[in-house]
């Protein structure tokens, strides 16, 4: 009987029940780190999502989605030395949230050697803008928004002109950031930024997919079709549009 058993355990795996496995193990990795490995015959493509708030040296209180960069940053490093891996696709839905680990993982997709590209689903808002733009090549759907505004903080803030001056050099970063990997001026961003009668309860913008293109935030209006396209294009060596 033991034998039966013993038997039976070294028999090998069959072809479904390594299926059901690899199945079981691309679901708990979605579970955690939103993200998947989308292969095919041609090629491997990483996509990685960035939701709700990008949460940085603060935990988030329950019942907020949060993307935590603590976990990003070692997995982009992963993707950038993977040989099996040939581009990273990041689609976007964020509130925003820490703006320091926001721009953190912004210059790190933005430096990878890798074919990259963002995809802007629902909303690219606040530090989500330099997230949208850190790709090789950046899309958005019609529908979907992206606010822009100044710099801000929660806490206890010191009314000294130190803390003024931490706030304007950091809007400064990021601005250089935004405006060095688009279109957009610098002259256009810090206008819309500032622009006092969009938003109800702060100063700022909120550009919809045809504008954020149109100003040069963005490269392309498109779906997840047209990203994976210019994608494949750049894996391949083809001309981008």
């Amino acid at each position: 009987m033991a034998d039966n058993q013993q038997e039976k355990n070294s028999q090998p795996e069959s072809e479904q029940e390594r299926k059901n496995k690899a199945t079981a193990q691309e679901l708990e990795n979605i579970e955690k780190s939103s993200s998947v490995i989308a292969s095919n015959a041609r090629e491997s493509i990483y996509c990685l999502s960035i939701i709700g708030q990008v949460e940085g040296h603060y935990i988030l209180s329950d019942g907020q989605k949060a993307t935590k960069y603590e976990q990003l940053i070692p997995l982009l490093v992963s993707v950038e030395e993977n040989d099996e891996t040939d581009g990273l696709l990041v689609i976007l839905n964020t509130m925003g949230g820490d703006v320091e680990a926001g721009l953190a993982l912004a210059e790190l997709i933005a430096s990878m050697q890798k074919p990259t590209v963002t995809l802007v689903l629902g909303g690219g808002h606040s530090i989500g803008v330099p997230l949208a733009v850190a790709g090789k090549k950046s899309f958005i759907v019609p529908s979907a928004t992206m606010t822009i505004h100044p710099v801000r903080i929660s806490g206890t803030v010191i009314g000294a002109p130190q803390t003024y001056r931490y706030f304007h050099d950091m809007q400064d970063r990021i601005m250089e950031f935004v405006c060095r990997h688009s279109r957009m001026k610098k002259e256009t961003l810090a206008s819309l930024m500032m622009k006092p009668d969009e938003i109800a309860n702060d100063v700022g913008s909120i550009l919809d997919g045809e504008e954020a293109v149109k100003l040069g935030l963005i490269d392309h209006v498109g779906g997840l079709d047209a990203a994976l396209a210019c994608l494949r294009g750049m894996i391949h060596g083809e001309e981008n549009p």
